[in-house]
């Protein structure tokens, strides 16, 4: 397996579907699938993990990745987030524990096994091009709304996915998490 990042987001995933725990792709790597394409420094899943997976995980990731078995139980723990570090490139990978809100739990169960790779066969559960648009739009305002990078990524999906995307779940969704301003106004811009 190379190692760019795609290669080594799916190695992770591997290893989570290998011991039975449901992820999804989301972040800049979802959007880069669905958008414009753009270099990132890591990459984000998105997983339903317990804390009887951590062993598990661990063994199979630690001869290729830098982690710690605290961080990740506490992690999951706090419903929170840890980084793993592949050793060769020391491209990150973030894994996200999330509460079970509405959205993650749409998220879930819109992620696609999507293949990744025109060169190699690699395939993942990736977000929904517009769940990812959606998490971007969520990520952007609780930021503060000062991310271009975020901003870009948003446009860069409308952009290339328009004509395909369900515009009735994005303005219903948005409205449920309270960024349909900013949908509208993205919307605007393309």
């Amino acid at each position: 397996m190379s190692n760019d990042p795609v290669s080594i987001t799916v190695q992770v995933t591997q290893a989570l579907e290998k011991i039975g725990v449901l992820y999804f792709i989301g972040g800049s790597l979802a959007s880069t699938f669905y958008g414009m394409i753009r270099t990132t420094q890591d990459s984000d899943i998105i997983a339903d993990l317990h804390e009887d997976h951590i062993s598990s995980l661990a063994s199979e990731l630690q001869n290729d990745f830098y982690l710690d078995t605290e961080m990740m139980l506490e992690a999951v723990q706090h419903q929170s987030c840890f980084n793993i570090i592949h050793r060769e490139t020391m491209f990150k990978v973030d894994i996200f524990i999330p509460s079970p809100r509405p959205f993650i739990l749409l998220q879930f169960a819109r992620a696609r096994r999507e293949m990744l790779s025109s060169t190699q066969e690699l395939a993942a559960f990736v977000a929904s091009a517009e769940d990812t648009l959606l998490a971007k739009l969520e990520w952007y305002r609780l930021g503060g709304e000062v991310s271009d990078r975020q901003w870009r990524d948003v446009l860069g999906v409308l952009k290339i996915q328009a004509g395909s995307l369900d515009l009735a779940y994005l303005y219903k969704t948005a409205q449920e998490i309270n960024v349909l301003d900013l949908l509208e106004q993205a919307l605007k811009e393309v």
